[in-house]
């Protein structure tokens, strides 16, 4: 992770001394200082301490459409989360957006890992329903949002009905999704294991279990890749300096994805980071914002 955050930094350098006209991307010291409004509600779902989500609901008379936010950090509590996609939250709230900020066991929690970090991403999804009516939210109108290892765990969420019945994750009946944006999303387990390491120092038995008789693939039910196709749209934007999880994998996400029958798109950010992907405060937000916009059928701003 240091070593890429490193190159993140120097890519920093370099893009804001090109004439001085180049804004430089964000670091990650500026991702860890983003911050945004307070939500409208607490919502614990479970008894631990990182087993709730934050619901931030627009002014109005609704009903509001729905994003969805899953905050990244390499699946660690060490690099900040859920405070910093207020960020977007607040944004995307004064467009008349409601927000689902959801925060989850890590790998580093008592509980996180597999299967608790996964049950943490269902049990919030779902709690959508039981929210939406005294909220006035359109559950019709929902994207699925994530940031790195966010992006895994938001297009592992929108994939929930391809789960094996054998899975542990496995549910009858999850909330639909028709679209999901993965920001520098590290979302195929098996492929990106090298890569995983590299930018998240993380192990697959950290993320996806470990094998055993009754689940001999520990891909089978924890990577979005290994589910495919799904029936949702997804769209993987990847900043163009983004040095934790760069273009190429989104593009080859999209080709697995597109050869198996669902619809992918790949967006680049220009001279955006890893981090432009989640700040509001970003030239790179513009692109972002709209595909969340399209994504829940709403006109260009």
């Amino acid at each position: 992770m240091l070593k890429k955050i490193g190159r993140t930094l120097l890519a920093a350098a370099l893009a804001g001394s090109v004439g001085g006209a180049v804004a430089a991307p964000m670091s990650l010291q500026d991702y860890l200082a983003l911050s945004g409004p307070a939500p409208t509600r607490h919502v614990a779902y479970g008894a631990a301490p990182s087993q709730f989500a934050e619901l931030f609901q627009p002014n109005g008379d609704g009903p509001f459409p729905v994003a969805v936010i899953i905050h990244g950090g390499c699946w660690t509590k060490e690099f900040g989360g859920i405070t910093q996609m207020r960020n977007m939250a607040g944004d995307l709230a004064g467009q008349g957006i409601a927000v689902w900020n959801v925060e989850y066991r890590r790998y580093d929690e008592e509980g996180g890992g597999y299967p608790g970090m996964y049950h943490d991403v269902a049990t919030a999804m779902d709690r959508l329903r039981v929210l939406a009516a005294e909220h006035k939210l359109d559950l019709s109108r929902v994207v699925l949002v994530g940031h790195s290892a966010g992006g895994h765990l938001a297009q592992w969420a929108a994939s929930r009905a391809r789960l094996p019945r054998s899975s542990p994750l496995y549910v009858a009946d999850p909330l639909p999704v028709p679209v999901v944006i993965s920001l520098g999303g590290l979302a195929d387990l098996r492929n990106e294991q090298a890569l995983i390491k590299s930018s998240c120092d993380r192990d697959m038995a950290q993320l996806a279990g470990v094998a055993s008789a009754e689940r001999p693939d520990i891909f089978s039910d924890t990577s979005p890749a290994e589910l495919l196709p799904v029936g949702v749209r997804t769209v993987l934007i990847h900043g163009e300096h983004d040095n934790i999880s760069p273009l190429r994998v989104g593009q080859d996400y999209a080709r697995r994805a597109q050869a198996a029958g669902d619809a992918a798109e790949v967006v680049s950010l220009p001279g955006g980071s890893h981090y432009d992907e989640v700040a509001a405060t970003s030239p790179s937000w513009r692109i972002v914002s709209a595909h969340i916009r399209k994504a829940l059928g709403l006109p260009p701003r």
